[in-house]
């Protein structure tokens, strides 16, 4: 596709942030740092698209519509710029959520800034146009990444470091503290090496397991962070951490396989809202964050299947007369934990996803609701 293509594409991309109000009100830069740095400049020369049973390419030199299709479906859509045994293994982040979370960082020129999986390197670029020359250092784990991010990174002009190395367990490249960490892919529990790496009164932002992104500030004494859930995201997961659960019903018919259930009863419930409410399924992943839950509708409404990735399972079939049939297989009763977590939140007045926070300390972690010593949820630390 040519430059004046691209240069349409990106102007509808502007036009639709500012139509879903998108833009940061607090941070006019980063849409002045997204017209100056286009996720296009920073976009490989092959994308992968799903067809329906699987990803397949989309080469620029071939498809050049189809190409730059993909880099500008939405504002709430990512680019998938890597797959490995057919599952994504990198992307370019959907617009409006890099947004967020850049204005969730509170970035400042001047400030040291640890941009934690590279990735193509538009998130550094867009954190280096803002804090300066030389205040921006990246980590990736996959070399071939980085070299492209370096790449790029060059083109633009922008002075900004990219470092092959896990950043899990080690402190920044280079030493001392910076003032921003921004973290591209999925955690479910913060590293405290993090908390270490950022000077007190700093910010961590970084996207909270399958859905949501947090910001925490360092404690003035450095001994915790906490901070609030900012909004929802899905990201790609630590390639060094356990393999995230599939989310689809394929993972749910592997997980049940051809089990009977051994537990079988009614409930009084309509699960429309297990379908609809966005809140409603923030605080299930709060309160049983290991759990899939998957949703579909029929003639008799709304049902859904929940599988743990291991060997639980659950199903909840509308009956079409206000009840429901709840099946569950396995050692755990997922069935139970969901409406037991559901009732919590009911009981708890339906808060709303920013109700929550997190807490990060050196030996636990957890999620709140209202306040850090309000209702709380553990969080499984990481290992060593």
């Amino acid at each position: 596709m040519g430059g004046e293509g691209l240069v349409g594409r990106r102007a509808g991309l502007d036009a639709a942030m500012e139509d879903e109000r998108a833009w940061p009100a607090g941070s006019p830069w980063v849409r002045e740092a997204m017209a100056a740095l286009p996720r296009d400049a920073f976009a490989p020369e092959r994308l992968w698209r799903w067809d329906g049973r699987a990803y397949v390419p989309v080469e620029r030199a071939v498809d050049p519509e189809g190409w730059a299709g993909e880099l500008f479906t939405g504002v709430h859509d990512a680019a998938v710029t890597q797959v490995r045994g057919g599952l994504p293994s990198s992307s370019l982040s959907a617009p409006a959520v890099v947004a967020d979370m850049l204005d969730s960082l509170r970035l400042e020129p001047g400030h040291r800034v640890w941009d934690v999986g590279t990735g193509q390197g538009w998130t550094a670029a867009l954190a280096a146009w803002r804090a300066g020359p030389g205040r921006v250092v990246s980590t990736e784990v996959d070399e071939g990444l980085a070299d492209f991010a370096r790449a790029r990174l060059a083109a633009a002009g922008l002075d900004a470091e990219v470092v092959v190395a896990d950043a899990s367990g080690t402190g920044v490249p280079g030493g001392g503290q910076v003032d921003r960490l921004h973290a591209t892919y999925a955690v479910e529990a913060v590293p405290w090496t993090w908390v270490e790496a950022v000077r007190p009164g700093g910010r961590i932002v970084y996207p909270w397991g399958r859905l949501g992104h947090v910001a925490l500030t360092v404690a003035e004494d450095g001994k915790s962070a906490t901070g609030w859930v900012q909004g929802l995201a899905q990201f790609m997961a630590d390639r060094r951490g356990p393999a995230p659960t599939p989310a689809g019903h394929a993972a749910y018919t592997a997980v049940r396989g051809t089990a009977e259930p051994d537990s079988e009863r009614l409930l009084k419930r309509n699960l429309a809202p297990l379908d609809e409410n966005w809140d409603l399924r923030f605080a299930l992943r709060v309160a049983v964050p290991d759990v899939v839950l998957l949703t579909g509708r029929d003639e008799d409404g709304v049902n859904a299947w929940v599988h743990d990735g291991d060997r639980s399972w659950a199903a909840l079939a509308a009956r079409g007369d206000g009840t429901v049939a709840l099946y569950q297989g396995g050692p755990r009763r997922l069935g139970d934990a969901v409406a037991a977590a559901w009732d919590e939140w009911e009981e708890l007045g339906r808060p709303d996803r920013y109700d929550y926070g997190i807490t990060v300390t050196p030996d636990a972690q957890w999620a709140w609701q209202c306040s850090p010593n309000g209702p709380r949820w553990p969080i499984a630390q990481p290992a060593p």
